[in-house]
Order: structure tokens, then C-alpha cells, then sequence
């Protein structure tokens, strides 16, 4: 017990008489101490400073609500070491890895990371990590308190449901079912004409022409065309593995051979490689289909729609038998969200082209033939399709008989919010915080913090 109060006594001290110059002669001390953890005006601009680089801007308030979120975040942090939690070390390294990767890529480089930072990246790296793995920590409290609570019954929904106002309930949108068939072009005709034409401008760039002119000239990557196709310097981690490992390979100055991507079909110069980055150019080309291939597609497609409404075959059976799209064919066409795995969508979770095809639709009705986009790569193949309505869920308020797993969420949603709320408000009432008076003009959440600040 001495030894703690002793801790405690000189944590609140340091907030009186820590304090030291850091990057750029600001003056660095602590400004608010939770129990045995304090929280340095550094750690909350060195957030700031993160959100700068990932284009977010900063004001006054946005210091103020790092702060309580960090005080926060420490009395989670305070409690999973009390309870002998551990660190989930493969979630940290990962995250670690992509957060360099951003920033560095970001900001153009190692060298520029740490000129911004004002640190040499060994120490970026430990501070970070160290950073990851108390949110580790503080992330398994919470989910430990807010599973703490008794499962949420139908009789809690019912009970929930009766104690707020009809234009409370939550507002559930229209649903749509959706099964499709799928008949994509002639890939590898049109890949083939893709690799035609960049042998071409590979040899003329070979034998002299610049890449960065025809770049501008051919490239389909329009972020990187206009700038004669340079990507500038980034980490290799965030690009597709064939195009890091064709880039990597290159000397500078030499051409690569044709790689293929989700994206399409490539040709790359690497200008500069530091470690895992590099800058490089490229010149993307898409594959392009013929309007033989639609109207040969669209032939098809109506053939089949004919026979499904005259009841000659089903639209489950047509679709395994004749769709071309391996995620929908073996179950009938149904299509679903990749995202989420559920199979009734939101208007705003429908390709505006298939929205467009079935939005007049009724239940049982097959659109015309459209052209589509898949889910691969980027930005999505071109694919050509027919899409049935199965069912429509008309707008309405969430209803305990025809919305009863939403409404079951929603209560134990809340519930867990509440118990994480109780439990930071028990907490504040039981544990030493000192918060510096240059927050005094904060608008803090929780009245409680405001209470806290030295006088």
C-alpha cells in the first residue's frame, strides 16, 4: 500500500514538476495523471501529429478530446494489468507494419518520417509499439467489461421497445434478395490485345522514346498518368505482390517485362529503391472487350430470361448451369455482400449499374441483360448479367415480429455501452487523476474530468 501511495504521490508531483524541452523548443510535461499513469503533452501532439500526416486537420478541441480519450484509454489500461491480461503480440506487429508503411508512404520516405517526427525510426518504432500494445490491452478490458453483461432476452427487447417513442425505434430500409447469372467476355482475347500493345510501347521506350511521355499518353492509372507515371516513393507492402516483387527485382532504368494484376496489365521503370520502398513509373492498360463480346453476352443472357418466365427453367437451375461467377453459381445466383456475408443489401450496398437494372422491378422479376462489375481487384472486371428479384423489404420502423435480430442488437449494443460507461464513471470516482489547468477550457464529455483539473 505505501508502495503504491508513494507512486501515486510521485506521479502527481511530476505533474507540478516534470517538464523539458522536445522537437522544435516546445516546452514537454505532463498534463494529467490516471492512477500510476500519466499522459505527456508530447504523447497528445505526437497524435496530432499523426493525424497531420494522414491529412486530418487539428484544432484546439481536438487536443482536448485526444486527452479525455487517452485518460480513458489509461483507466482500461490500469485495470487489464490488474487483471493480468496479455498483450496480443501478432495484432501489434501487424498493426506496427501498416502504420509505418502508411506514413512512410505518406510522407515520402524514411528520411522524411523521421524529419517530421523529429526521431530516428528505431525510436518511432518503440514508441509506437509500446503504444500498440497497451491498446491491445485497453481493447481486451473492454471487450471484457461490456461482455459482463446478462444476455439480452426477447423480454429485454419487448421492455426496451416499450420504454421509448415510436419515432425513437430505429428506421429500417428497404431490403433487396438478389440472384444474378453471370457470363463474363472473352478474357483472354482481350489480354492478349493488352500485351500486344504494351510489347509495343516497351520496345519504344527501348529504343528511346521516353516512359514518362507515353505514360501520359497510355497509361489508364490516372492518379499516376498525369504525373508521366510516377507512383513516388512508398512501401512495397502497398501495392499488389506481383507488382512489388516485379519492382523490387528491377535495376533502375530497366524495363520490366508485362505483369499482371487485379488492376490490369503493367509495364514498370524503378527510379529509386530505399530498403522495402521504392519510387517507380508504370504504365497500366486495362483489358477492353468488344461490342461483339456484349452482343454475343447479351444474346445469351436474354435467351435464358425468355426461358425463366415461360417457366421452361428455373432461375437457381439456369444460374449453375450457365453463370460464369464461381461465388453465386453453386447456390443458385444468389448473390451477397462480401464485406458483411449477408444476402439482403441496402440501396447504398448495390453497384449503381445493378441498381439502376432492377429498381422497377417487382419480386419474381428478371432484369434485362446489363453490363456489370464484379468484385476482384480494384475497381471490379467487367462482367454481363441478368439479376432477379427474390424479395423486397419495404421501408418501415423496426418491428419486434419482422426485426427482431436488429432490435436484439441494438439493445445489446447498448447495454455494452452502458456498462463501458459505468464502468469509466466508477472509476473516475475511485481513482487519483490530476489533470493540468491548460485544459481548463475544455469541453469535456464527462463533467467528472472537469472536476479533476489542479486548481
Amino acid at each position: 500500500m505505501r508502495r503504491l501511495l508513494a507512486a501515486v504521490l510521485f506521479a502527481g508531483l511530476s505533474l507540478i514538476a516534470s517538464a523539458q524541452k522536445y522537437g522544435g523548443g516546445v516546452i514537454d510535461k505532463t498534463v494529467a495523471v490516471v492512477g500510476n499513469e500519466v499522459i505527456m503533452i508530447s504523447d497528445i501532439e505526437q497524435e496530432v501529429q499523426m493525424m497531420r500526416a494522414q491529412g486530418m486537420s487539428s484544432d484546439r478541441n481536438l487536443r482536448c478530446e485526444i486527452l479525455e480519450q487517452m485518460m480513458a484509454s489509461k483507466i482500461f489500461l490500469m485495470q487489464a494489468r490488474l487483471d493480468s491480461l496479455s498483450v496480443n503480440q501478432d495484432m501489434v506487429e501487424g498493426e506496427l507494419s501498416q502504420r509505418f508503411d502508411q506514413i512512410r508512404t505518406q510522407l515520402g520516405g524514411d528520411a522524411e518520417m523521421e524529419k517530421y517526427f523529429g526521431k530516428p525510426l528505431y525510436k518511432l518504432r518503440e514508441e509506437w509499439k509500446q503504444a500498440l500494445q497497451d491498446q491491445s490491452l485497453t481493447q481486451q478490458e473492454q471487450s471484457q467489461v461490456a461482455s459482463n453483461i446478462n444476455e439480452v432476452t426477447p423480454y429485454d427487447v419487448k421492455q426496451w421497445m416499450d420504454t421509448v417513442k415510436t419515432e425513437d425505434l430505429p428506421e429500417v430500409p428497404v431490403k433487396y434478395l438478389l440472384s444474378q447469372i453471370c457470363i463474363y467476355p472473352d478474357r483472354e482475347a482481350a489480354n492478349n490485345a493488352v500485351k500486344e500493345k504494351l510489347l509495343q510501347i516497351r520496345e519504344r521506350i527501348i529504343n528511346g522514346e521516353k516512359f514518362s511521355t507515353l505514360a501520359r499518353i497510355y497509361s489508364e492509372d490516372p492518379g499516376s498518368a498525369r504525373k508521366g507515371g510516377e507512383l513516388g516513393m512508398a512501401s512495397k507492402s502497398i501495392f499488389w505482390p506481383a507488382f512489388s516483387d516485379a519492382a523490387m527485382s528491377l535495376r533502375p532504368g530497366i524495363i520490366s517485362q508485362i505483369v499482371e494484376t487485379p488492376d490490369g496489365f503493367h509495364i514498370i521503370e524503378v527510379l529509386e529503391k530505399k530498403g522495402d520502398m521504392f519510387n517507380a513509373r508504370h504504365i497500366l492498360i486495362k483489358p477492353q472487350y468488344t461490342s461483339v463480346d456484349r452482343a454475343k453476352a447479351f444474346e445469351k443472357l436474354d435467351s435464358l430470361r425468355t426461358e425463366i418466365n415461360a417457366g421452361a427453367v428455373t432461375f437457381p437451375l439456369a444460374a449453375r448451369f450457365y453463370s460464369e461467377d464461381p461465388s453465386t453459381r453453386t447456390n443458385g445466383g444468389q448473390m451477397s455482400d462480401p464485406s458483411t456475408g449477408s444476402t439482403y443489401f441496402e440501396i447504398d450496398q448495390i453497384k449503381p449499374q445493378d441498381y439502376t437494372a432492377i429498381r422497377d422491378l417487382k419480386e419474381g422479376e428478371v432484369s434485362l441483360p446489363i453490363e456489370s462489375l464484379d468484385n476482384e481487384g480494384r475497381n471490379g472486371n467487367l462482367v454481363y448479367k441478368i439479376i432477379r428479384v427474390d424479395k423486397i423489404i419495404p421501408a418501415h420502423t423496426a418491428t419486434f415480429n419482422e426485426d427482431y435480430t436488429e432490435l436484439l442488437q441494438q439493445v445489446e449494443a447498448s447495454k455494452k455501452m452502458k456498462a463501458i460507461d459505468d464502468f469509466i464513471t466508477e472509476k473516475i470516482a475511485s481513482t487519483f487523476i490530476v489533470i493540468d489547468p491548460m485544459f481548463r477550457e475544455c469541453e469535456f464529455s464527462r463533467k467528472e474530468w472537469a472536476e479533476k483539473i489542479r486548481k
